[in-house]
């Protein structure tokens, strides 16, 4: 049997219609997408809404002085702590 490009159309085609009906059929129609949100991501959203803009835009001065005048402290042993997992990771 030759097989052309016209025949390879049409199988596919075939095909193409054949699963897109076995695929509306099983489904009972269109298929819709659904997203869940977990509690903890709730909770994350939640406290992200917290912080007003004025509270940060304060919080942001405040840094901006203390790290001008050189009395903005870092835990290097805490970045180190918050890093090392990450870094394990990849």
């Amino acid at each position: 049997m030759k097989v052309n490009e016209s025949q390879r159309i049409a199988l596919f085609n075939h095909y193409h219609t054949t699963y897109d009906a076995r695929t509306r059929s099983a489904s009972g129609g269109s298929r819709k997408d659904e997203v869940q949100i977990s509690e903890e991501a709730k909770e994350l959203l939640g406290a992200q809404g917290n912080l007003k803009e004025i509270d940060r835009a304060k919080r942001i001065e405040m840094l901006k002085k203390e790290v001008s005048s050189g009395t903005y402290y870092l835990d290097a042993g805490k970045i180190a702590e918050k890093l090392l997992p990450f870094l394990r990771g990849q």
